[in-house]
C-alpha cells in the first residue's frame, strides 16, 4: 500500500466515524491523567489541548496519543508531577527547565513566558529542555513518496516501515540547512537532544527525552498600531484570493482557514472517534480503573 493510499484511507475513515462532544472527550482525558498521577490542574490543561488538536483536525496530535503517554508515564518516561521553572533569563528570553514533564505543560509555560516578556521587550525567545512530545509532532507513519527515504535512498513508502527510513526536509537542500537549523536552537541551544541523541519514545517508554522546543512571540504593538497591522493583513488576504487561479484550483486557501472550518464543524457536531481509538480509550480506561469514555 503506497502512503498516499494509505492517507486517504485514514481520512475517510475518520469523516465517516462516530463522534464524540469536544467537553467530553475532555473530561475523559482528564480523569485518565489524574489516575496517572498527574495534578488535577495539569491534567485539565493537557487534556484542553489534546481536544483543541482534534478540533482542529490534527487528528494525529490529540487523543490518539493518550495510550501512549499513559504507558510512558507508568513507565517512568515522563515525570508526572514535573516542578517547571526558568533556569536562566535575561529581559527578553529564557531558558525553561521541564524537569521531564508532559510536553503540553512544558511548552504552555514556555509560551506563557514568551508571551509575558513580549509586551515588555516587543520580542522574546524562549528555549526549553527536559521536555517531551508536546502534541503538534507526528510519526509520519503513512507520508507519500518524497518525505521518506530508506537507507539505500530509494523512497519508502510502506508506513509498517517507517522506522527503518530517514525523514527527508521539505524543500530540498534549503529544507535540509532550515531543518539544522530548527534542530540546533530549539536542542543543541537549549541543552536538549539533538540528532543521534534523539530518544524513539515509542520504542523507549520508560526512558526521558530530554525534547528541545524553542519560542518566539513578538509584540506587534512594538512595530505598529495592531489595528493598522491587520488591516494591511486583511488587504493582503483579499489580494490573495483575488489573484488568477490556475485551471482546477476552485479555491486559493490560507494557512489556517481549513483548520478553522473543522473546528467549527466538530465544535458543533463532535470529534470523530474511530473504532479502533475507542478501544484503545477503553482499554486504557480499565487499566486505570476509570469510567469509560461515555
Amino acid at each position: 500500500m503506497s502512503g498516499r493510499v494509505a492517507s486517504d484511507a485514514k481520512t475517510a475513515n475518520v469523516a465517516d466515524a462516530p463522534r464524540i462532544a469536544a467537553p467530553a472527550l475532555a473530561a475523559f482525558i482528564k480523569r485518565a491523567f489524574e489516575a496517572a498521577g498527574l495534578r488535577s490542574e495539569d491534567a485539565k490543561v493537557v487534556a484542553d489541548l489534546m481536544v483543541e488538536a482534534d478540533l482542529l483536525g490534527s487528528d494525529t496530535h490529540g487523543v490518539i496519543r493518550l495510550p501512549l503517554y499513559l504507558r510512558r508515564l507508568k513507565a517512568g518516561g515522563i515525570n508526572a508531577r514535573p516542578d517547571i521553572r526558568i533556569v536562566q533569563e535575561r529581559p527578553a528570553t529564557a531558558l525553561v527547565d521541564g524537569d521531564n514533564g508532559i510536553g503540553h505543560l512544558v511548552m504552555r509555560f514556555a509560551a506563557m513566558t514568551a508571551i509575558e516578556k513580549a509586551k515588555g521587550a516587543g520580542v522574546a525567545w524562549v528555549g526549553a529542555r527536559m521536555s517531551n512530545h508536546a502534541g503538534p509532532a507526528a510519526l509520519y507513519a503513512m507520508m507519500p513518496v518524497g518525505w521518506m527515504i530508506g537507507r539505500d535512498g530509494k523512497p519508502l513508502t510502506d508506513p509498517k516501515r517507517a522506522e527503518q527510513g530517514l525523514l527527508l526536509p521539505i524543500g530540498d537542500y534549503k529544507g535540509y540547512g532550515l531543518s539544522l537549523m530548527t534542530g540546533l536552537l530549539a536542542g543543541t541551544l537549549n541543552q536538549a537532544a539533538f540528532g543521534r541523541d534523539v530518544v524513539d519514545f515509542v520504542k523507549e517508554q520508560g526512558k526521558a527525552t530530554n525534547t528541545g522546543h524553542a519560542i518566539v512571540a513578538v509584540s506587534v504593538e512594538a512595530f505598529a498600531p495592531a489595528a493598522a497591522f491587520k488591516r494591511q493583513v486583511d488587504a493582503a488576504i483579499r489580494a490573495m484570493r483575488g489573484a488568477q487561479r490556475l485551471p482546477g484550483v476552485e479555491r486559493i486557501w490560507l494557512p489556517g482557514e481549513q483548520s478553522h472550518r473543522k473546528r467549527q464543524d466538530r465544535a458543533q457536531n463532535g470529534i470523530p472517534m474511530p473504532k479502533p481509538l475507542r478501544e484503545n480509550l477503553e482499554t486504557a480506561a480499565r487499566d486505570l480503573g476509570i469510567a469509560p469514555l461515555g
